[in-house]
């Protein structure tokens, strides 16, 4: 009984965290004006083509993972890892981070990939992802700094007053804690009684982390990853050219943006809802925007975005479906 309301508590708990954040940014929106500005105010033909170039990052993404799985001996097909990428976003909508798990067990189901192995190259992906977006963040910062300072300070976020609390003492204990905490949890695998089970599993992740070392083309790996974020960039700055308030947005600050953007996504709500929005608005009320369209504009790019994302979830299904069958056949 314990297992079931911890498990319905953790399922629960990123929803509400959204939805709180949601209710407090627009509890005092004018709908009205929200409606008016979806009807007549946008220009469909620039959020259209940023929905197409949505697409692509989830494209280069299948084929990239397919890379990094050949040198395992594990050559699934390009389709199934599309359709694997397009399942796991919709996946993370219910269930946050979930979308990992889904799309290493679809490629399990319908290609036979061990999910390990599978999961592993995830690991890899996100390592490489996480170092192209500190390299691009730190590209937006040189460029737009005093904006980026003026969003910390406003949010409460300045790091020289979050230090100034910290003492000597303080250091060496948050140290200690940390260290603490890895030993404990090392104690605790190392006792459990599946641990020669879960050995082969971890070798398994490691030869996945590793399998980049052996990938065909590492330049072509490498340019699927900057196409990846390229992409991600353009959906969203495409979508500044649907509103007349933010077309022709200077594409450093957007790039700034941006970036914030994808680190509030980190907080493990439903598509970073709430936190995303709360950080894009802010951004582009510093920057001259007035709050209410600052504010319109994060729900309508967010909501769009987000509904692409079942649509590509529902496409993923359909032809894993179909793929199926054409399988057994």
């Amino acid at each position: 009984m314990k297992k079931i309301i911890s498990a319905i508590l953790k399922s629960c708990l990123p929803f509400v965290i959204g939805a709180a954040i949601l209710w407090w940014m627009y509890r005092d929106s004018d709908w009205e004006s929200f409606r008016q500005m979806m009807r007549s105010n946008m220009h469909w033909g620039w959020m259209t083509l940023s929905l197409v170039v949505g697409v692509l990052p989830a494209v280069f993404r299948g084929l990239r993972w397919r890379m990094a799985l050949e040198p395992m001996g594990e050559r699934p097909k390009r389709r199934v890892c599309v359709d694997a990428i397009f399942l796991s976003y919709a996946a993370s909508l219910v269930v946050p981070r979930i979308g990992e798990v889904t799309r290493c067990g679809t490629l399990k189901s319908y290609c036979g990939t061990p999910f390990s192995k599978g999961l592993g190259t995830v690991v890899t992906e996100r390592l490489v992802d996480s170092l192209l977006l500190l390299l691009i963040s730190a590209l937006a910062l040189v460029s737009q700094l005093p904006q980026f300072l003026r969003f910390m300070q406003e949010t409460g976020m300045d790091p020289y007053a979050l230090l100034h609390h910290f003492t000597t003492a303080g250091y060496w204990v948050t140290a200690a804690c940390v260290a603490l905490i890895v030993l404990v949890v090392l104690r605790i695998l190392w006792q459990m009684k599946a641990f020669e089970r879960g050995r082969q599993f971890l070798l398994d992740l490691w030869t996945g982390i590793a399998s980049l070392r052996a990938v065909k083309s590492l330049t072509l790996y490498m340019l699927l990853s900057v196409g990846i974020w390229a992409g991600y960039f353009l959906h969203f700055y495409l979508a500044f050219w649907a509103f007349d308030f933010t077309a022709g947005f200077n594409v450093w600050t957007a790039l700034l943006i941006f970036c914030i953007g994808s680190f509030a996504v980190i907080v493990p709500t439903p598509n970073g809802a709430g936190p995303w929005h709360f950080a894009v608005k802010t951004m582009l009320v510093l920057c001259g925007i007035a709050e209410q369209p600052a504010v319109l504009f994060a729900l309508a790019v967010h909501t769009i975005q987000t509904a692409e994302l079942i649509l590509m979830g529902a496409w993923g299904l359909a032809d894993l479906s179909y793929t199926k069958r054409i399988t057994r056949e």
